[in-house]
Protein backbone atom coordinates (compact mmCIF):
# COMPACT_ATOMS: atom_id res chain seq x y z
CA UNK A 1 0.00 0.00 0.00
CA UNK A 2 1.25 3.54 -0.66
CA UNK A 3 2.38 5.95 2.11
CA UNK A 4 0.99 9.30 1.80
CA UNK A 5 3.10 10.69 4.37
CA UNK A 6 6.14 9.36 2.51
CA UNK A 7 7.88 11.74 -0.14
CA UNK A 8 7.77 11.68 -4.15
CA UNK A 9 10.68 11.30 -6.13
CA UNK A 10 11.03 14.65 -7.24
CA UNK A 11 10.67 15.76 -3.69
CA UNK A 12 13.40 13.17 -1.96
CA UNK A 13 15.64 14.22 -4.76
CA UNK A 14 16.01 17.60 -4.12
CA UNK A 15 17.88 18.56 -0.79
CA UNK A 16 16.81 21.59 1.86
CA UNK A 17 20.11 24.60 2.13
CA UNK A 18 20.18 22.81 5.75
CA UNK A 19 20.74 19.05 4.84
CA UNK A 20 23.50 20.42 2.27
CA UNK A 21 25.08 23.05 4.77
CA UNK A 22 24.95 20.11 7.47
CA UNK A 23 26.33 17.56 5.01
CA UNK A 24 28.74 19.66 3.61
CA UNK A 25 29.83 20.21 7.39
CA UNK A 26 31.06 16.32 7.88
CA UNK A 27 33.98 17.09 5.59
CA UNK A 28 35.24 20.20 7.43
CA UNK A 29 36.94 17.73 10.03
CA UNK A 30 39.02 15.53 8.45
CA UNK A 31 39.83 18.25 5.82
CA UNK A 32 41.24 20.31 8.46
CA UNK A 33 43.34 17.24 9.72
CA UNK A 34 44.01 15.95 6.22
CA UNK A 35 45.49 19.13 5.06
CA UNK A 36 47.40 20.33 8.45
CA UNK A 37 48.58 16.56 7.75
CA UNK A 38 49.78 16.63 3.93
CA UNK A 39 51.24 20.14 4.33
CA UNK A 40 53.26 20.33 7.79
CA UNK A 41 53.42 16.81 8.96
CA UNK A 42 56.34 15.52 7.07
CA UNK A 43 58.48 18.89 7.49
CA UNK A 44 57.35 18.35 11.59
CA UNK A 45 58.99 14.78 11.49
CA UNK A 46 62.04 15.79 9.44
CA UNK A 47 62.48 19.50 11.22
CA UNK A 48 61.04 19.48 14.36
CA UNK A 49 61.35 15.94 15.68
CA UNK A 50 64.54 15.48 14.12
CA UNK A 51 62.98 12.13 12.62
CA UNK A 52 65.67 11.07 9.59
CA UNK A 53 63.59 11.80 6.23
CA UNK A 54 63.97 7.90 4.59
CA UNK A 55 62.42 7.26 7.93
CA UNK A 56 59.51 9.65 8.17
CA UNK A 57 58.44 8.77 4.73
CA UNK A 58 58.42 5.15 5.92
CA UNK A 59 56.15 5.60 8.75
CA UNK A 60 53.71 7.90 7.06
CA UNK A 61 53.73 5.16 4.13
CA UNK A 62 52.71 2.04 6.91
CA UNK A 63 50.15 4.17 8.39
CA UNK A 64 48.81 4.80 4.91
CA UNK A 65 49.31 1.28 3.46
CA UNK A 66 47.21 -0.05 6.65
CA UNK A 67 44.34 2.74 5.91
CA UNK A 68 44.59 1.39 2.42
CA UNK A 69 43.62 -2.25 3.89
CA UNK A 70 41.28 -1.30 6.53
CA UNK A 71 39.12 1.13 3.84
CA UNK A 72 37.61 -2.18 2.23
CA UNK A 73 36.93 -3.43 5.85
CA UNK A 74 35.10 -0.47 7.21
CA UNK A 75 33.39 0.00 3.67
CA UNK A 76 31.90 -3.49 3.38
CA UNK A 77 31.54 -3.63 7.44
CA UNK A 78 29.54 -0.04 7.24
CA UNK A 79 27.30 -1.48 4.46
CA UNK A 80 26.17 -4.67 6.73
CA UNK A 81 25.36 -2.83 9.46
CA UNK A 82 21.52 -2.34 10.99
CA UNK A 83 20.88 -0.01 13.91
CA UNK A 84 18.16 2.20 14.66
CA UNK A 85 20.57 4.96 13.16
CA UNK A 86 21.15 3.10 9.71
CA UNK A 87 24.24 1.90 8.38
CA UNK A 88 26.21 4.98 8.68
CA UNK A 89 25.69 7.14 11.48
CA UNK A 90 26.74 5.05 14.62
CA UNK A 91 30.36 5.25 12.95
CA UNK A 92 30.78 8.56 12.68
CA UNK A 93 29.46 9.20 16.21
CA UNK A 94 31.11 6.86 18.26
CA UNK A 95 34.66 7.55 16.42
CA UNK A 96 34.66 11.25 16.09
CA UNK A 97 36.13 11.64 19.38
CA UNK A 98 39.38 9.49 19.30
CA UNK A 99 39.67 10.60 15.86
CA UNK A 100 40.49 14.29 17.26
CA UNK A 101 42.71 12.55 19.89
CA UNK A 102 44.91 10.30 17.27
CA UNK A 103 45.21 13.76 15.59
CA UNK A 104 46.38 15.40 18.49
CA UNK A 105 49.13 12.70 19.30
CA UNK A 106 51.06 13.00 16.37
CA UNK A 107 52.05 16.17 17.19
CA UNK A 108 54.26 15.25 20.55
CA UNK A 109 58.33 14.23 20.26
CA UNK A 110 58.29 11.62 22.97
CA UNK A 111 62.23 10.89 22.69
CA UNK A 112 65.17 11.54 20.82
CA UNK A 113 65.84 7.78 19.68
CA UNK A 114 65.53 7.47 15.70
CA UNK A 115 63.80 4.48 16.08
CA UNK A 116 61.58 5.06 19.05
CA UNK A 117 60.31 8.46 17.07
CA UNK A 118 59.64 6.05 13.63
CA UNK A 119 57.85 3.62 16.39
CA UNK A 120 55.65 5.89 17.80
CA UNK A 121 54.44 7.86 14.66
CA UNK A 122 54.08 4.79 13.16
CA UNK A 123 51.96 3.34 15.74
CA UNK A 124 50.05 7.07 16.13
CA UNK A 125 49.94 6.92 12.06
CA UNK A 126 47.80 3.89 12.18
CA UNK A 127 45.31 4.32 15.03
CA UNK A 128 44.83 7.87 13.18
CA UNK A 129 44.13 7.09 9.78
CA UNK A 130 41.64 3.86 11.63
CA UNK A 131 39.78 6.71 12.84
CA UNK A 132 39.66 8.41 9.58
CA UNK A 133 38.15 5.52 7.75
CA UNK A 134 36.02 5.05 10.68
CA UNK A 135 33.94 8.70 9.88
CA UNK A 136 35.41 9.67 7.13
CA UNK A 137 34.11 6.72 4.60
CA UNK A 138 30.76 6.17 5.99
CA UNK A 139 30.05 10.18 5.91
CA UNK A 140 30.69 10.21 1.65
CA UNK A 141 29.01 6.56 1.72
CA UNK A 142 25.62 9.49 1.87
CA UNK A 143 25.85 10.75 -1.00
CA UNK A 144 24.27 8.69 -3.17
CA UNK A 145 21.66 7.64 -0.49
CA UNK A 146 21.01 11.50 0.44
CA UNK A 147 19.59 11.98 -3.54
CA UNK A 148 19.42 10.08 -6.43
CA UNK A 149 19.12 13.05 -9.11
CA UNK A 150 22.29 13.48 -11.09
CA UNK A 151 22.86 17.38 -10.87
CA UNK A 152 21.81 17.40 -7.32
CA UNK A 153 24.31 15.20 -6.44
CA UNK A 154 26.97 17.52 -7.95
CA UNK A 155 25.61 20.51 -6.17
CA UNK A 156 25.44 18.41 -2.88
CA UNK A 157 29.04 17.64 -3.37
CA UNK A 158 29.52 20.96 -4.46
CA UNK A 159 28.41 21.56 -0.68
CA UNK A 160 30.78 19.34 0.79
CA UNK A 161 33.85 20.29 -0.74
CA UNK A 162 32.73 24.50 -0.34
CA UNK A 163 33.61 23.12 3.34
CA UNK A 164 36.14 20.93 2.70
CA UNK A 165 38.19 23.49 1.31
CA UNK A 166 37.05 25.67 3.71
CA UNK A 167 38.72 23.21 6.30
CA UNK A 168 42.05 23.31 4.51
CA UNK A 169 41.52 27.28 4.70
CA UNK A 170 40.77 27.60 7.94
CA UNK A 171 43.62 25.05 9.44
CA UNK A 172 46.26 27.38 7.20
CA UNK A 173 45.11 30.75 8.73
CA UNK A 174 45.20 28.54 12.07
CA UNK A 175 48.67 27.86 11.46
CA UNK A 176 49.77 31.43 10.39
CA UNK A 177 48.60 32.95 13.17
CA UNK A 178 50.00 30.40 15.98
CA UNK A 179 53.29 30.66 13.68
CA UNK A 180 53.47 34.39 14.48
CA UNK A 181 52.31 33.75 18.09
CA UNK A 182 55.02 31.48 18.58
CA UNK A 183 57.60 32.55 15.87
CA UNK A 184 60.85 30.90 18.01
CA UNK A 185 59.63 27.38 19.30
CA UNK A 186 58.60 25.12 16.79
CA UNK A 187 57.92 22.58 18.80
CA UNK A 188 55.13 24.69 20.76
CA UNK A 189 53.92 25.85 17.40
CA UNK A 190 52.86 22.16 16.61
CA UNK A 191 51.30 21.46 19.72
CA UNK A 192 48.99 24.32 19.53
CA UNK A 193 48.22 23.42 16.31
CA UNK A 194 47.35 20.08 17.17
CA UNK A 195 45.39 20.81 20.14
CA UNK A 196 42.66 23.34 18.28
CA UNK A 197 42.80 21.73 14.99
CA UNK A 198 41.80 18.41 17.04
CA UNK A 199 38.81 20.26 18.43
CA UNK A 200 37.43 21.93 15.31
CA UNK A 201 38.06 18.45 13.68
CA UNK A 202 35.54 16.65 16.28
CA UNK A 203 32.66 18.87 16.71
CA UNK A 204 31.53 18.85 12.80
CA UNK A 205 31.04 15.49 12.35
CA UNK A 206 28.23 15.83 15.36
CA UNK A 207 26.63 18.79 13.41
CA UNK A 208 26.21 16.19 10.12
CA UNK A 209 24.50 13.66 11.78
CA UNK A 210 22.36 16.20 13.44
CA UNK A 211 21.17 17.90 10.43
CA UNK A 212 21.46 15.12 8.04
CA UNK A 213 19.22 12.33 9.80
CA UNK A 214 15.97 14.00 9.49
CA UNK A 215 15.92 13.68 5.53
CA UNK A 216 17.44 10.56 5.43
CA UNK A 217 13.99 8.87 7.32
CA UNK A 218 12.06 10.79 5.02
CA UNK A 219 14.09 9.16 2.04
CA UNK A 220 14.08 5.72 3.84
CA UNK A 221 10.04 5.92 4.14
CA UNK A 222 10.49 5.40 0.54
CA UNK A 223 13.05 3.26 -0.47
CA UNK A 224 13.81 1.30 2.75
CA UNK A 225 16.00 -1.07 0.70
CA UNK A 226 18.70 1.71 0.70
CA UNK A 227 18.93 0.58 4.40
CA UNK A 228 19.14 -3.21 4.04
CA UNK A 229 22.26 -4.51 5.32
CA UNK A 230 24.21 -6.05 2.45
CA UNK A 231 24.51 -9.97 1.71
CA UNK A 232 27.12 -10.36 -0.78
CA UNK A 233 30.03 -11.98 0.11
CA UNK A 234 33.08 -9.86 0.64
CA UNK A 235 35.37 -11.05 -2.17
CA UNK A 236 32.50 -11.36 -4.23
CA UNK A 237 31.71 -8.10 -3.50
CA UNK A 238 35.42 -6.93 -4.72
CA UNK A 239 34.99 -9.07 -7.75
CA UNK A 240 31.85 -7.41 -8.86
CA UNK A 241 33.55 -4.00 -8.14
CA UNK A 242 35.79 -4.82 -10.38
CA UNK A 243 34.16 -6.21 -13.37
CA UNK A 244 32.08 -2.90 -13.56
CA UNK A 245 33.68 -1.01 -16.17
CA UNK A 246 32.97 3.00 -15.55
CA UNK A 247 34.20 2.54 -11.91
CA UNK A 248 37.68 1.38 -13.35
CA UNK A 249 37.51 4.65 -15.15
CA UNK A 250 36.63 6.77 -12.20
CA UNK A 251 39.12 5.22 -10.19
CA UNK A 252 42.04 6.17 -12.67
CA UNK A 253 40.87 9.44 -13.03
CA UNK A 254 40.56 10.31 -9.19
CA UNK A 255 43.94 8.39 -8.51
CA UNK A 256 46.01 10.59 -11.68
CA UNK A 257 44.67 13.57 -10.30
CA UNK A 258 45.08 12.61 -6.50
CA UNK A 259 48.30 11.50 -6.90
CA UNK A 260 49.38 14.83 -8.89
CA UNK A 261 47.97 16.82 -6.20
CA UNK A 262 49.68 15.05 -2.89
CA UNK A 263 53.12 15.29 -4.94
CA UNK A 264 52.34 18.88 -4.92
CA UNK A 265 51.50 19.36 -1.44
CA UNK A 266 54.04 17.17 0.00
CA UNK A 267 56.54 19.25 -1.55
CA UNK A 268 55.20 22.62 -1.21
CA UNK A 269 56.89 23.16 2.19
CA UNK A 270 60.09 22.52 0.51
CA UNK A 271 59.53 24.54 -2.62
CA UNK A 272 59.16 27.43 -1.14
CA UNK A 273 61.44 27.61 1.65
CA UNK A 274 64.38 25.51 -0.41
CA UNK A 275 63.97 26.73 -3.57
CA UNK A 276 62.09 30.16 -3.07
CA UNK A 277 63.88 31.16 0.00
CA UNK A 278 60.93 32.53 1.63
CA UNK A 279 60.78 31.21 5.23
CA UNK A 280 58.25 33.84 7.17
CA UNK A 281 55.63 31.78 9.18
CA UNK A 282 53.38 33.08 6.40
CA UNK A 283 55.07 31.76 3.34
CA UNK A 284 53.74 28.20 3.10
CA UNK A 285 49.96 29.29 4.06
CA UNK A 286 50.30 32.34 1.74
CA UNK A 287 51.03 29.84 -1.47
CA UNK A 288 48.25 27.18 -0.56
CA UNK A 289 45.45 29.65 0.45
CA UNK A 290 45.61 30.86 -3.06
CA UNK A 291 45.31 27.58 -4.69
CA UNK A 292 42.39 26.63 -2.05
CA UNK A 293 40.74 29.97 -2.08
CA UNK A 294 40.30 29.81 -5.68
CA UNK A 295 39.37 25.89 -5.81
CA UNK A 296 36.60 27.48 -3.35
CA UNK A 297 35.57 30.14 -5.55
CA UNK A 298 34.97 27.68 -8.22
CA UNK A 299 33.07 25.14 -6.58
CA UNK A 300 29.84 26.90 -7.78
CA UNK A 301 31.44 27.78 -11.24
CA UNK A 302 32.04 24.45 -12.20
CA UNK A 303 28.75 22.91 -10.70
CA UNK A 304 26.82 25.26 -13.16
CA UNK A 305 29.50 24.62 -15.97
CA UNK A 306 28.77 20.94 -15.37
CA UNK A 307 24.70 21.11 -16.21
CA UNK A 308 25.42 22.85 -19.30
CA UNK A 309 28.97 20.59 -20.41
CA UNK A 310 28.38 17.33 -18.30
CA UNK A 311 31.02 15.68 -16.00
CA UNK A 312 33.98 15.50 -18.87
CA UNK A 313 33.38 18.42 -20.23
CA UNK A 314 34.35 20.37 -16.70
CA UNK A 315 37.22 18.26 -16.17
CA UNK A 316 39.25 18.65 -18.96
CA UNK A 317 38.70 22.22 -18.54
CA UNK A 318 40.10 21.95 -14.91
CA UNK A 319 42.62 20.00 -15.65
CA UNK A 320 44.26 22.05 -18.68
CA UNK A 321 44.70 24.88 -16.79
CA UNK A 322 45.62 22.98 -14.00
CA UNK A 323 48.61 21.02 -16.24
CA UNK A 324 49.98 24.56 -17.41
CA UNK A 325 50.31 25.44 -14.07
CA UNK A 326 52.25 21.83 -12.69
CA UNK A 327 54.94 23.08 -15.89
CA UNK A 328 55.09 26.49 -15.21
CA UNK A 329 56.32 25.80 -11.55
CA UNK A 330 59.06 23.54 -12.48
CA UNK A 331 60.31 26.62 -14.68
CA UNK A 332 59.84 29.13 -11.64
CA UNK A 333 63.13 31.10 -10.38
CA UNK A 334 63.90 32.11 -6.97
CA UNK A 335 62.81 36.14 -6.41
CA UNK A 336 59.74 35.14 -8.74
CA UNK A 337 57.25 35.55 -6.09
CA UNK A 338 54.51 37.37 -8.36
CA UNK A 339 54.57 34.27 -11.02
CA UNK A 340 54.16 31.88 -8.10
CA UNK A 341 51.16 33.29 -7.05
CA UNK A 342 49.52 33.66 -10.21
CA UNK A 343 50.26 29.64 -10.66
CA UNK A 344 49.15 29.13 -7.47
CA UNK A 345 45.50 30.61 -8.33
CA UNK A 346 45.64 28.93 -12.09
CA UNK A 347 46.00 25.46 -9.89
CA UNK A 348 43.06 26.25 -7.91
CA UNK A 349 41.11 26.11 -11.26
CA UNK A 350 42.20 22.33 -11.90
CA UNK A 351 41.99 21.32 -8.12
CA UNK A 352 38.67 22.73 -7.51
CA UNK A 353 37.61 19.81 -10.82
CA UNK A 354 39.27 17.18 -8.48
CA UNK A 355 37.61 17.80 -5.76
CA UNK A 356 34.28 17.97 -7.44
CA UNK A 357 33.74 15.88 -10.21
CA UNK A 358 35.22 12.56 -9.63
CA UNK A 359 33.05 12.19 -6.34
CA UNK A 360 30.40 13.52 -8.11
CA UNK A 361 30.86 10.45 -10.65
CA UNK A 362 31.09 8.00 -8.62
CA UNK A 363 27.15 7.99 -6.94
CA UNK A 364 26.16 7.09 -11.06
CA UNK A 365 28.21 4.10 -10.54
CA UNK A 366 26.80 2.78 -7.84
CA UNK A 367 23.70 2.78 -9.45
CA UNK A 368 25.01 0.93 -12.38
CA UNK A 369 25.84 -1.32 -9.81
CA UNK A 370 22.30 -1.60 -8.35
CA UNK A 371 21.11 -2.29 -11.98
CA UNK A 372 23.30 -5.03 -12.26
CA UNK A 373 23.20 -6.53 -8.33
CA UNK A 374 20.09 -5.63 -7.27
CA UNK A 375 21.41 -4.60 -3.62
CA UNK A 376 23.37 -0.62 -2.70
CA UNK A 377 27.06 -1.04 -1.70
CA UNK A 378 27.93 2.97 -1.43
CA UNK A 379 30.39 1.85 1.38
CA UNK A 380 32.50 -0.96 -1.21
CA UNK A 381 32.80 1.49 -3.61
CA UNK A 382 33.54 4.71 -1.56
CA UNK A 383 35.97 2.66 0.46
CA UNK A 384 38.30 2.13 -2.50
CA UNK A 385 38.35 5.33 -3.48
CA UNK A 386 39.32 6.56 -0.09
CA UNK A 387 41.68 3.54 -0.43
CA UNK A 388 43.20 5.09 -3.58
CA UNK A 389 43.25 8.52 -1.95
CA UNK A 390 45.50 7.43 1.27
CA UNK A 391 47.46 4.94 -0.92
CA UNK A 392 48.37 8.24 -2.80
CA UNK A 393 49.09 10.17 -0.04
CA UNK A 394 51.56 7.69 1.10
CA UNK A 395 53.24 7.02 -1.89
CA UNK A 396 53.70 10.71 -2.72
CA UNK A 397 55.07 11.45 0.99
CA UNK A 398 57.59 8.10 0.98
CA UNK A 399 58.70 8.89 -2.92
CA UNK A 400 59.21 12.99 -1.84
CA UNK A 401 60.80 12.55 1.37
CA UNK A 402 62.95 9.01 0.37
CA UNK A 403 64.45 11.27 -2.82
CA UNK A 404 65.23 14.40 -0.83
CA UNK A 405 66.96 11.74 1.72
CA UNK A 406 68.85 10.28 -1.21
CA UNK A 407 69.55 13.44 -2.84
CA UNK A 408 71.75 14.70 0.47
CA UNK A 409 68.94 16.93 2.19
CA UNK A 410 70.02 19.50 5.31
CA UNK A 411 68.11 19.81 8.11
CA UNK A 412 67.75 22.68 9.47
CA UNK A 413 69.04 23.86 12.91
CA UNK A 414 68.12 26.58 15.51
CA UNK A 415 71.22 28.45 13.99
CA UNK A 416 70.49 27.65 10.49
CA UNK A 417 66.68 27.56 10.40
CA UNK A 418 67.35 27.63 6.52
CA UNK A 419 70.42 25.95 5.26
CA UNK A 420 70.97 26.09 1.89
CA UNK A 421 70.70 22.75 0.11
CA UNK A 422 72.89 21.26 -2.88
CA UNK A 423 71.41 20.86 -6.76
CA UNK A 424 70.72 18.14 -6.14
CA UNK A 425 68.26 18.51 -3.30
CA UNK A 426 66.79 21.23 -5.40
CA UNK A 427 66.36 19.48 -8.57
CA UNK A 428 64.57 16.74 -7.17
CA UNK A 429 62.12 19.03 -5.51
CA UNK A 430 61.34 20.57 -8.69
CA UNK A 431 61.18 17.70 -10.40
CA UNK A 432 58.67 16.53 -7.52
CA UNK A 433 56.52 19.91 -8.52
CA UNK A 434 56.43 20.02 -12.22
CA UNK A 435 56.83 17.08 -14.62
CA UNK A 436 55.86 14.36 -11.73
CA UNK A 437 52.36 15.95 -11.49
CA UNK A 438 52.18 16.95 -14.61
CA UNK A 439 52.29 13.38 -16.11
CA UNK A 440 49.51 12.05 -13.74
CA UNK A 441 47.74 14.77 -14.91
CA UNK A 442 47.91 14.10 -18.81
CA UNK A 443 46.74 10.62 -18.11
CA UNK A 444 44.39 11.58 -16.01
CA UNK A 445 42.58 13.76 -18.56
CA UNK A 446 42.87 10.72 -20.96
CA UNK A 447 40.85 8.39 -19.23
CA UNK A 448 37.96 11.04 -18.63
CA UNK A 449 37.37 11.36 -22.13
CA UNK A 450 36.52 7.78 -22.68
CA UNK A 451 34.24 7.69 -19.20
CA UNK A 452 30.95 6.06 -20.65
CA UNK A 453 28.25 7.73 -18.31
CA UNK A 454 27.06 10.88 -19.41
CA UNK A 455 23.78 12.10 -18.57
CA UNK A 456 21.65 10.35 -20.49
CA UNK A 457 23.10 7.12 -19.76
CA UNK A 458 22.94 7.94 -16.46
CA UNK A 459 18.70 8.69 -16.99
CA UNK A 460 18.29 5.40 -18.45
CA UNK A 461 19.60 3.73 -15.39
CA UNK A 462 17.81 5.72 -12.68
CA UNK A 463 14.63 4.72 -15.55
CA UNK A 464 15.33 0.93 -15.72
CA UNK A 465 15.59 0.57 -11.99
CA UNK A 466 12.29 2.61 -11.47
CA UNK A 467 10.61 -0.02 -13.58
CA UNK A 468 11.84 -3.23 -11.89
CA UNK A 469 10.96 -1.17 -8.77
CA UNK A 470 7.54 -1.11 -9.89
CA UNK A 471 7.56 -4.59 -11.11
CA UNK A 472 8.82 -5.41 -7.90
CA UNK A 473 5.98 -4.02 -6.04
CA UNK A 474 3.44 -5.20 -7.99
CA UNK A 475 4.53 -8.54 -7.73
CA UNK A 476 4.78 -8.15 -3.71
CA UNK A 477 1.23 -7.09 -3.89
CA UNK A 478 -0.34 -10.09 -6.01
CA UNK A 479 1.22 -12.48 -3.45
CA UNK A 480 -0.53 -10.58 -0.79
Amino acid sequence: MHNPTAPTPSESAKLSLSTKLAYGAGDLGPAITANILIFYLSPFLTDVARLDPGLAGQTQLIGKVWDAINDPIVGVMSDKTKSRWGRRYPWIVLGAVPFGIFFFLQWLVPTSNQWGLFIYYTIISIGFNWLYTVVNLPYTALTPELTQDYDERTSLNSFRFAFSIGGSILALILVGIIGSLIPNNAGQKYLAIGVVCAVLSVLPLFWCVWGTKAHMQAVGLQNPEAEQPVTIPYFQQLRIAFSNRPFLFVVGIYLCSWLSFQLTAAIIPYFVGSWMRMNSPWAVPSVVLAVQLTAMAMLPVWSLLSKRYGKRGVYGMGMGVWMIAQAGLFFLQPGQMALMYVLAVMAGFGVSVAYLIPWSMLPDVIELDELQTGQRREGVFYSFLTFLQKVCLGVAIAIVLQSLGWAGYIKPTDAVPLPTQPDSVLLAIRLAIGPAPLVALIVGLVLAYFYPITREVHAEILLRLQERKRNQAQDDGDLL
